[in-house]
């Protein structure tokens, strides 16, 4: 028999959620990111939940863009850091990938391989303040035309930026991110991509020609203590064990490794079949949020590898087999994210392979 922990993919929210972004993003596209195994939830699941309904796929490197192919996916795809290699670029070719060029070497290798391979629809990225990948704004206008002069580039040039900090709606950083990309791509021609999932909902002059969304496609939260159900998104991810002992710990007992919580009272301790291991967080404090059926109770002492121990004091019904329920619809996982001292993407990204992954259409 396989071990209890399950992860419950929800197709039927990957949908209404990629429709919600295609709704507040228009008249711009989305590029559905899937990224990380589609930020844990599967890549092959994902595109293929969404196969009738994305209009692109955006990647983070060359070898999901081949899995999505070999699944039979014709989309456009974007690999958001281009190539990582000269030989690289023969395979985005044969594959109809699209490149992301931030960096000097990547032109080298452009202006090296073969046009006869085929085309190759490129994206200039420019670094209008997160200082992490791009190229300087006043160097895009040549880069641009360098990129042109290249045998085998798609005329049509993407031009792209991110940025750093857009879930602080009345920040300062990001209008004057819009304000650099702007002033840097004035007189270029080429569809623009600049918003992220939290520029989609706080920066609507960011727009651009498409919009490249990640956590709300999943409805996980982009913005500081609100779930992606307050947002009008639903999560696309539930992650549920089974109770397998209870057990009568007395007052003053210590409860699990170092024995960092003492029970009060003499009270039941409940174990459930998941820890670390599975890639609950190890971080999770004492106190943190479990659903033993539809009862909230807290964890308490230590996450361990393949363990934890539950408060069952307020689910004083609870029996073994019962069903617990570390996050999902009705136990949002920001919340267990803000426990731990994470966010939610972390602990989405972080299931292992000893978790079971099933489909449900809801």
């Amino acid at each position: 028999m396989s071990r209890a922990t399950v992860a419950t993919i929800h197709l039927g929210a990957l949908r209404h959620n990629l429709a919600r972004l295609q709704s507040l993003a228009g008249p711009a596209k989305v590029m559905a990111v899937v990224k990380a195994d589609a930020y844990g939830h599967g890549l092959e699941r994902v595109a293929r939940a969404l196969d009738g309904a994305a209009e692109a796929f955006a990647v983070a490197a060359l070898g999901d863009g081949l899995r999505l192919r070999a699944a039979g996916h014709r989309q456009r795809i974007v690999v958001l850091s281009g190539p990582d290699h000269a030989g690289d670029i023969a395979e985005m070719q044969r594959l109809r990938l699209e490149a992301t060029i931030h960096h000097d070497t990547q032109l080298q290798w452009l202006a090296e391989a073969s046009a006869a391979r085929g085309c190759l629809h490129v994206w200039l990225k420019i670094d209008s303040g997160m200082h992490r990948l791009g190229f300087a704004p006043g160097r895009v206008a040549a880069v641009h035309a360098q990129l042109a002069a290249i045998a085998g580039i798609d005329p049509e040039i993407g031009l792209l930026t991110h940025f750093s900090e857009s879930e602080l709606f009345d920040g300062t950083q990001t209008p004057a991110q819009i304000a650099r990309f702007g002033e840097a791509t004035a007189h270029l021609q080429g569809p623009r991509s600049l918003s992220n999932s939290a520029a989609v909902l706080g920066w609507p002059a960011a727009r651009g020609d498409w919009v490249r969304t990640g956590g709300l496609l999943y409805g996980l939260s982009v913005v500081g203590g609100k779930s992606g159900a307050d947002l009008g998104f639903r999560p696309a991810m539930t992650l549920a064990t089974r109770l397998i002992a209870i057990n009568r710990i007395g007052k003053g007992e210590r409860v699990g490794y170092n024995g960092t919580w003492t029970c009060p009272e003499d009270m039941p301790v409940g174990v459930a079949a998941i820890g670390y291991g599975d890639g609950y967080p190890r971080s999770a404090a004492a106190g943190t949020p479990v659903l033993v059926g539809d009862r909230r109770v807290p964890l308490i002492g230590r996450v361990s590898m393949d363990l934890i121990t539950l408060d069952l004091r307020e689910a004083a019904d609870a029996k073994i087999g019962d069903r617990v329920t570390l996050w999902g619809p009705d136990l949002p996982v920001e919340t267990v994210a803000a426990q731990s001292g994470t966010i939610s993407y972390d602990l989405t990204c972080g299931m292992t392979r000893r978790v079971l992954f099933v489909e449900d259409e809801s």
